[in-house]
């Protein structure tokens, strides 16, 4: 595993981002060792430049958590309508409307949401 270090923005109350922050303790991150700095995405959303990056690895649908209550409540033709530099401001000004988890390694790549596979290539 990777020895560089880790931001993950998360939500505790998120069951996806509890599994994780599990799967990244397992592989040996975490805040005691000092390579993982947990952010809640709540209080403190993804910088715009974050979310730029994360939008050009990703694609932009893929940012948003459409599941969530910011999310409907904009509705999905609001969002869909939104040009890219909105959307982004959008995400960047509500945690919420984030899909999550939400990592950045300190190389500048992306993770978004969580599905091992891709975390393990990327992290690996």
């Amino acid at each position: 595993m990777s020895t560089g270090r880790l931001r993950l923005f998360s939500y505790s109350k998120c069951g996806t981002c509890r599994k994780a922050l599990n799967w990244l303790d397992q592989q040996g991150f975490s805040v005691a060792k000092g390579n993982l700095d947990l952010v809640d995405i709540t209080l403190e959303p993804p910088s715009l430049e974050d979310l730029q990056l994360a939008c050009n690895s990703v694609g932009r649908k893929r940012l948003f958590n459409t599941s969530g209550q910011s999310y409907r409540t904009l509705g999905a033709a609001a969002v869909a309508a939104l040009s890219d530099e909105e959307a982004l401001a959008a995400l960047a000004a509500d945690g919420k409307l984030i899909k999550r988890p939400f990592a950045m390694t300190e190389s500048g790549s992306a993770l978004v949401g969580f599905k091992p596979e891709e975390w393990q290539a990327a992290l690996g």
